[in-house]
């Protein structure tokens, strides 16, 4: 324990004077006796706190993904006593301790107790309970690829009743959702055991308020073990991180998103049903998927080409002898009211026409000598170099190429596939320091170089990208985030829901996954009982996995009320009717159900733009005062009104549910009442999600389209009565960024449950005219 100690360097508090900084004052420099602290705010409830021993590195501002010019130290005040220093807004205290009273180490001191000056702090919020209180920190001298640095770290107290959320995907629970008692490594990881793993070092609390952890590098996060939480970064010369304080979830969300960004408001054909496979093979074969689906007319908006369309990896062309036209497959798709996505890879082979120009111009992941790294040594399928995304000279290259010889042949949307990397850069080097250093930073880098681009390109098109990783801040490039090449299994199923829970929780709103899952499927079942569905005439897609059309049935459910929809897998076929008539059926009808909440989704997604705050919801965000949600990852909240409890288990024709306390609840599918507080027994056939609507939700129900390219009129307004409500009803062009402008319309929709009646005013003169004839009351 002594030598851990003394290995670790933990200490306990820090000082104060003004000193300016180039990048922007913070409120304060304090000098503690041998470390320096820095205080600077983003808004009346957020501070940033960095401690270093030299002075210079406090003084250098955030790191990656931060947004500095928004800081605002404006509503804060500071005062100076003997006790140290305290920093007051009317959203929360901030106070640095003293450096403690020279002494004399004793004999154990001398050899075991940290060499580091203490430093310590407390957080109060509004009402001055004190919620944060940092205890120790930790600057360990150690060599990393080569370099002097140190494993940088902070340690917390934790209460005994707190609870953790966020950090980032990771996909090792199967339900639980409190990260409380486990050690995460928060790092980029699309090899993990149970799923990829993704590091977005933003942690919220049960006690109302969340930290931003501010270091690229892997963390090791643990959550409430001993009554202590810490984060522990593996390269840095100073600690620094954001505390975040609100009186509600959503207001810790405002506060992420002064300090990191937006959501911008996507597309409106994000929302719709995006259909993928590995791979479309030709562009016959797209059109003709996209033709069955308009011939059947089952709603579509986007079809993806996916990986291998070019003649060689990194050649960044399109194989004419796959798609001799793809400006005229794009037109037709066009001209069907669809959008397209094209993968877009971030390697290229020594053999590819560019590898040399690259590896030239130095635009590639080099190692420790120079050269540029081909592949990965644990992979055999692995290839190419990777470009380099902190290059900002790479990063123009990488677009220009990815302009000029893919997107400009019609395709809408680029798919940036890899961006964890795929391909390690752990001791490895890019152009601004080693891979060790900024292991996480990658994704964030890589996507916002071609989203800002794209908005640059086409400056009022809505920019939408699909990738594979995150970082602090990826939320503000548009991306559509989703979990990675999971399998196709149950397990796989059940471990989404608390992998998405926890990945929205820290800020990236926009998150989905393989709707069947990615890989390819086993030759057998494993399943105990009947399958659900008939997969008789479904042989050439499943194969003897006699359960698998009943497992993609329940996931599509599940994406139903997801923030994004999109089939995808390795599989021979991967659309709605490849997997017997019977899922066909189940599957088309959620499918339709999807397009008719768009309106109510893409009012969510505007709300997640104006605050920060996801609408895929963990319990605990709205129930904050009922102790039963605190670790529930098997249900959660879709926007204000939904409660969706997915099956996750084959075979599976009944669920548990837990309606949150402090409401009424009506089933969605049979609109029974029934009481929160409770767990209950739900019917769940085929057909049937468990879904629940919190009483005084008023839900907008679009009218039939085939796609968001049709403007869709509200064909029904239903209300749950049993409370007041009010529900706020966006929409606009759909593609466009006038939306920044003002110039879409919200029309407020009001229930008066006392005099049972609904009122429209403002936005869409067609809602408040026709109200009273599309206005339905649930229970009447």
């Amino acid at each position: 324990m002594r030598l851990t100690l003394h290995r670790t360097l933990f200490a306990l508090t820090s000082a104060l004077a003004f000193v300016p900084a180039a990048f922007a004052a913070p409120l304060t420099t304090l000098d503690r006796n041998g470390a320096w602290v820095t205080v600077e705010a983003y808004g009346p409830n957020v501070v940033h706190v960095t401690i270093a021993v030299d002075k210079d590195e406090v003084l250098k501002g955030p790191g990656y993904g931060i947004l500095a010019k928004n800081a605002d130290n404006g509503a804060f005040r500071h005062t100076a006593g003997n006790d140290g220093d305290t920093f007051t807004s009317n959203g929360m205290t901030l106070h640095v301790n003293a450096a403690p009273p020279a002494r004399t180490p004793s004999q154990p001191e001398k050899y075991f107790a940290p060499s580091l000056a203490p430093v310590g702090l407390q957080v109060k919020n509004a009402k001055g309970e004190t919620i944060v209180n940092m205890q120790g920190w930790e600057m360990s001298p150690q060599t990393v690829a080569g370099e002097k640095t140190y494993q940088v770290g902070a340690t917390f107290a934790s209460a005994p009743d707190e609870h953790y959320y966020g950090m980032g995907q990771n996909q090792e629970s199967t339900g639980p959702l409190d990260l409380r008692g486990r050690t995460l490594d928060c790092k980029h990881w699309y090899d993990a055991p149970a799923g990829e793993t993704v590091c977005v070092p933003f942690m919220v609390s049960s006690k109302g308020y969340g930290i931003v952890w501010d270091n690229p590098s892997e963390t090791r996060f643990s959550a409430g073990i001993h009554g202590r939480t810490s984060f522990q970064s593996n390269v840095g010369e100073r600690v620094s991180f954001f505390i975040i304080t609100g009186k509600t979830a959503d207001e810790i969300y405002s506060g992420y998103a002064r300090v990191t960004g937006k959501t911008p408001l996507p597309p409106k054909a994000a929302f719709g049903l995006i259909q993928s496979k590995a791979r479309y093979s030709s562009q016959d074969e797209v059109l003709g998927v996209a033709n069955t689906y308009r011939q059947k007319k089952y709603p579509l908006d986007v079809m993806v080409v996916d990986w291998f369309y070019w003649t060689r990896m990194g050649q960044m062309d399109i194989n004419p002898a796959e798609f001799p036209d793809p400006d005229g497959m794009n037109k037709k798709l066009h001209d069907m009211g669809m959008q397209s996505i094209i993968s877009i890879w971030p390697r290229y082979e020594t053999a590819g026409r560019y590898f040399n120009e690259l590896d030239a111009k130095g635009y590639l992941l080099k190692d420790k000598e120079g050269k540029t790294v081909d592949g990965l040594p644990f992979r055999s399928d692995r290839t190419g170099g990777l470009i380099d995304a902190t290059n900002p000279k790479a990063r123009q290259w990488f677009w220009e190429k990815s302009r000029d010889n893919v997107l400009s042949h019609g395709f809408d949307y680029p798919w940036l596939d890899e961006t964890e990397p795929d391909l390690v850069p752990d001791g490895f080097f890019y152009s601004i320091g080693s891979g060790d250093r900024y292991h996480n930073l990658f994704p964030l880098l890589h996507v916002e170089g071609v989203a800002d681009n794209m908005r640059a390109w086409k400056p009022n098109k809505r920019v939408l990208i699909l990738s594979r990783a995150a970082y602090l801040g990826s939320q503000r490039t548009g991306a559509l985030f989703w979990s990675s090449d999971v399998n196709p299994t149950w397990e796989a199923l059940a471990r989404q829901i608390p992998t998405g829970l926890n990945m929205t929780a820290s800020g990236i709103a926009l998150w989905g996954n393989d709707i069947g899952g990615w890989q390819g499927l086993p030759g057998s079942t494993n399943a105990v009982k009947p399958p659900l569905l008939d997969p008789s005439d479904a042989r050439d897609v499943v194969g003897q996995y006699n359960d698998y059309p009943e497992l993609l049935t329940r996931w599509f459910q599940y994406g139903t009320f997801l923030p994004t929809l999109r089939l995808h897998g390795d599989r021979k076929h991967t659309e709605i009717w490849a997997f017997g008539k019977q899922a066909e059926a189940v599957m088309a009808r959620y499918d339709t159900l999807r397009y008719q909440l768009i309106p109510y989704i893409y009012s969510q997604a505007k709300f997640t733009h104006d605050t920060g705050a996801p609408f895929m919801r963990a319990l605990w965000m709205d129930f904050p005062n009922d102790p039963n949600v605190a670790d529930i990852g098997t249900q959660y909240m879709f926007g204000p009104a939904f409660l969706v409890a997915p099956v996750t288990e084959q075979g599976q024709t009944e669920k548990n549910v837990y309606l949150p306390a402090g409401t009424d609840w009506y089933n969605f599918w049979t609109d029974e009442k029934l009481a929160g507080g409770q767990w209950v027994k739900v019917a769940a056939p085929i057909d049937r999600i468990p879904v629940f609507v919190k009483a005084g939700s008023i839900v907008p129900f679009g009218t039939e389209i085939q796609s968001t390219a049709t403007k869709q009129g509200i064909a029904q307004v239903k209300v749950y009565p049993g409370r007041d409500g009010s529900f706020d009803l966006y929409d606009d062009d759909g593609v466009s960024y006038d939306y920044e402008k003002g110039k879409g319309t919200t029309t407020r929709l009001q229930w008066n449950d006392g005099a049972g009646k609904l009122t429209a005013s403002g936005g869409d003169a067609n809602v408040a005219k026709n109200l009273s004839s599309i206005t339905k009351v649930a229970g009447k």
